[in-house]
């Protein structure tokens, strides 16, 4: 090897480690920044014999893809538990103190002691009171369910404002990486954000990725919706700011398509919209239809009849109607109408004992004709009502042929159900998450014991130059005196 060639070398040395360094460097103060995609400073050979470094980046595509699926089912899973635990909380948490079926249970109770001894006025209040309660939780809970309606709306209305400045900004970056591509240029800092940006979309949508010349990215909905191509498509959505049992909330139109809502306890649906239009077009109206059937079924059973058998008018329980509802159909929003009726009401000025005697509505409704202190046939007519099969309507979800005690506890068991299935698989898919992201972490993200050890060995090559720098300086004074 002749000097001027030594000299050569080392300079080429000097070039790749000086590349090398900048980019383990780069690597380096990127640890630990999940959206960075590690850079690989390669050694090639040139067909001229020369060495040269080429900077790759560490794309994992299959894996990304994988990414973004995971990342939209654990959204949608955890959302939608999200929204279950609220709608369970409404109900008092795990033990369900504020449900109306543990006030039922209560009411019964009282009822039965009233029945042993109904002519003391103290138990005759006491029912009232229970009555008082099972009204206030189906009131409350279903303000606390329409109340989830309005802030799920608010949710959809944020997560589509935040996905469609998304998409803007995905344009302009994929249109860069499309460009840089085609023309030769370095387009890893804008592939890093684009990669960045199709997890947060994923997180809001689930999508599908499809390649195409030039690393031009198309995005389509998990279920098959155009999202972008070239341009962002339209996601549209009007916001519905009061909800009651009777509103029905605007559909989310991605590219005039309807955003599809997830479907059971282990959701099918991908991203966050889909479980949010669950919860609030699917859950809470189901949950409050089985609300509104159990006020019905307690207006029915404490109806009173008058004397000539006729004339059913609402007894202990009523609502603003003043009628009985036809059995076995919806009364939207009954749940909260529902009240006690002020003729029993000591507070109203009503009198506790015509819930012994009858007459809430007129002396023809009197069943304790004799004023009887020990007359019980009333009272035990209506525990034995609450404890009836009676018809309820399918689109609660629930059995249509049940007590309204069995009703109220089956609505819970519904719920928590859904909660219990929900709650495992988030467990599942968010197991899932983490592993994907692991592997992909594993292959794209920066390890720094890794760029430490490639560090040490760019600086052996860096010295090693140097000492043939050193050498060939050393060659040439020796010449140098030789010529003196």
């Amino acid at each position: 090897m002749s000097l001027a060639s030594s000299l050569n070398t080392a300079n080429s040395i000097f070039r790749n480690t000086s590349q090398q360094t900048s980019v383990i460097s780069t690597n380096i103060a990127n640890t630990g920044n999940e959206n960075y995609v590690r850079r690989d400073a390669v050694v090639t050979q040139t067909v001229y014999g020369f060495s040269t470094v080429q900077n790759e980046r560490s794309q994992q595509m299959a894996l990304l893809r994988q990414m973004a699926s995971s990342t939209g089912q654990q959204s949608a899973q955890s959302t939608l538990l999200d929204g279950l635990t609220t709608l369970s909380n409404a109900l008092g948490g795990n033990d369900k103190e504020l449900s109306p079926s543990n006030y039922l249970a209560n009411l019964q109770s009282s009822l039965q002691a009233f029945a042993a001894a109904p002519g003391e006025y103290a138990l005759a209040s006491t029912v009232v009171t229970d009555a008082i309660d099972v009204v206030n939780s189906l009131n409350n809970t279903t303000m606390s369910t329409q109340k989830l309606r309005e802030d799920t709306d608010a949710q959809m209305f944020q997560q589509v404002e935040s996905l469609n400045k998304l998409l803007a900004e995905f344009k302009i970056v994929n249109d860069t990486v499309v460009r840089q591509t085609a023309t030769g240029g370095n387009a890893d800092d804008y592939l890093d954000r684009r990669d960045t940006l199709l997890k947060e979309i994923s997180n809001i949508v689930g999508v599908s990725v499809n390649m195409r010349d030039n690393s031009d990215m198309v995005l389509y909905t998990y279920d098959g919706t155009t999202l972008f191509e070239t341009e962002p498509r339209e996601v549209s959505f009007v916001r519905t700011f009061t909800y009651n049992s009777t509103v029905s909330g605007n559909a989310i139109y991605i590219d005039g398509t309807a955003v599809r809502a997830g479907i059971g306890g282990n959701t099918d649906g991908q991203g966050s919209l889909a479980s949010l239009v669950q919860i609030r077009d699917v859950i809470a109206p189901t949950f409050q239809t089985q609300l509104d059937e159990i006020a019905r079924g307690l207006i029915e059973a404490f109806q009173e009849v008058d004397t000539g058998g006729g004339g059913e008018l609402p007894g202990l329980f009523t609502w603003p109607t003043g009628t009985i509802p036809l059995t076995g159909t919806v009364e939207p929003g009954l749940a909260a109408l529902i009240q006690v009726n002020p003729a029993v009401r000591s507070d109203a000025g009503g009198d506790p004992m015509l819930i012994r005697d009858g007459g809430i509505n007129g002396a023809a409704y009197v069943q304790n004709v004799d004023g009887s202190s020990g007359f019980t046939d009333l009272i035990n007519s209506y525990v034995d009502e609450l404890a009836a099969n009676r018809s309820f309507s399918a689109e609660a979800d629930l059995k249509t042929d049940a007590s309204v005690l069995s009703f109220a506890s089956n609505s819970i068991g519904w719920l928590e159900e859904l909660r219990s299935n929900a709650s495992t698989a988030f467990e599942n898919k968010q197991a899932l998450y983490e592993r994907t992201f692991q592997t992909y972490s594993s292959k794209t993200a920066v390890s720094l014991d890794e760029e430490l050890s490639m560090l040490l060995d760019v600086e052996q090559s860096y010295k090693a130059a140097a000492k043939l720098v050193s050498t060939v300086d050393e060659m040439l004074k020796a010449v140098m005196d030789m010529v003196r």
